[in-house]
């Protein structure tokens, strides 16, 4: 064979040993897509419920919409291929993330799923306080079992939910208190937990509700202190009942858009004015806005799903001003009183004063 045909069959033969190779090839990557996006003031997929319902409490018509948005991630255990990898940079639709900025290392999908719940919970409960602090109305709190741990001393005993009255009949005010009172204890000494069971309403709940449950201590892995394998934290409490009901959402990013649903379902007068405003963004009990992530991804599904306006974490301003699909204008929102201020301005036509975001 000629020298030259030898030469090129080898380099061909090399490039298809390459391709193959990079088809092949794993890499530590996780994918991210743009997800569903839910009207906080419309009803559930494939249900006659509102996402947002308040019992106990007058509430009014509203219009429009005030999207939350969501992202789509791969599972924890998914490898794209380098072709593919190489592929999701070229697209805009796609965000390609080192595996560990979304799954820290040896987190498995359960425990994903898990932490996302959570998260989610605790945004719903946020919400629901920024709204009402917003509003004037008065809440209340209670202390409750967040988790238990998976074979631990109270697994089987109590559960995520239950609310925590008293430890060693001292009574809980605080989720600290009970980490203290725990402490004080032995490994291998007995401690007692007044509980009122998960599901049972607290308002209605009388002394024949609560349940004393007996948990013996074990040792921490780091050190000698007593443990029960349960995480509390502070639920509030209030005056009437509000629910939001989504399935198989997770995180915390939606409070923001949770909170000015029932800011909106409360008050008289319709917010968006009939406009389709979506946005993103956690929120605290005191009602300010912090960043989240995949805010890309967020901003093509809110404007494929015909959104006009966008509320951004004033955090992601400037990587969203570098993203922002044609026809979706992002609205800067700090707090929940900025957005409030900001769908005055919409519902008025007047979004000139609105504050925008910028790249730098």
């Amino acid at each position: 064979m000629p020298r030259r045909s030898a030469t090129m069959l080898a380099a061909t033969l090399l490039l298809i040993a390459l391709l193959c190779a990079s088809v092949l090839m794993k890499v530590p990557y996780t994918e991210m897509s743009p997800g569903p996006t839910y009207n906080t003031l419309g009803m559930q997929e494939n249900s006659d419920k509102p996402v947002i319902q308040i019992t106990g409490h007058e509430s009014y018509p509203t219009s429009g919409h005030l999207n939350m948005t969501t992202v789509q991630v791969t599972g924890a255990k998914y490898e794209p291929s380098l072709v593919s990898a190489v592929v999701g940079w070229l697209r805009g639709d796609v965000l390609v993330v080192p595996h560990g900025n979304v799954y820290p290392e040896g987190q498995t999908d359960q425990e994903a799923q898990q932490q996302n719940a959570e998260e989610f919970a605790s945004s719903e409960d946020s919400a629901k306080t920024a709204a009402l602090n917003q509003l004037g109305i008065p809440i209340g709190s209670e202390v409750v079992v967040n988790s238990v741990v998976a074979g631990g001393p109270s697994d089987g005993k109590l559960h995520a939910g239950d609310r925590i009255i008293a430890v060693d009949g001292t009574t809980i005010t605080s989720d600290s208190q009970v980490a203290e009172l725990v402490t004080k204890h032995k490994p291998g000494e007995d401690v007692v937990f007044t509980v009122l069971p998960k599901g049972t309403d607290g308002a209605a709940a009388n002394q024949a509700d609560q349940q004393r449950i007996t948990v013996t201590t074990a040792k921490a892995p780091d050190s000698d202190r007593a443990i029960v394998g349960i995480r509390p934290r502070v639920n509030h409490t209030y005056p009437f009942k509000i629910e939001i009901g989504l399935q198989d959402v997770g995180g915390p990013s939606a409070g923001l858009m949770f909170a000015l649903g029932i800011v909106d379902k409360l008050t008289p007068t319709d917010l968006t004015g009939g406009k389709f405003v979506a946005g993103t963004g956690t929120i605290t009990d005191e009602g300010r806005v912090g960043p989240i992530g995949g805010i890309s991804m967020k901003l093509i599904a809110a404007r494929d799903k015909g959104a006009q306006y966008f509320f951004t974490p004033a955090d992601n301003c400037a990587e969203a001003s570098k993203n922002t699909p044609e026809g979706l204008r992002l609205v800067k929102a700090e707090t929940l009183d900025s957005a409030l201020k900001s769908l005055d301005l919409i519902r008025e036509g007047k979004p000139d004063g609105l504050p925008s975001c910028t790249a730098s």
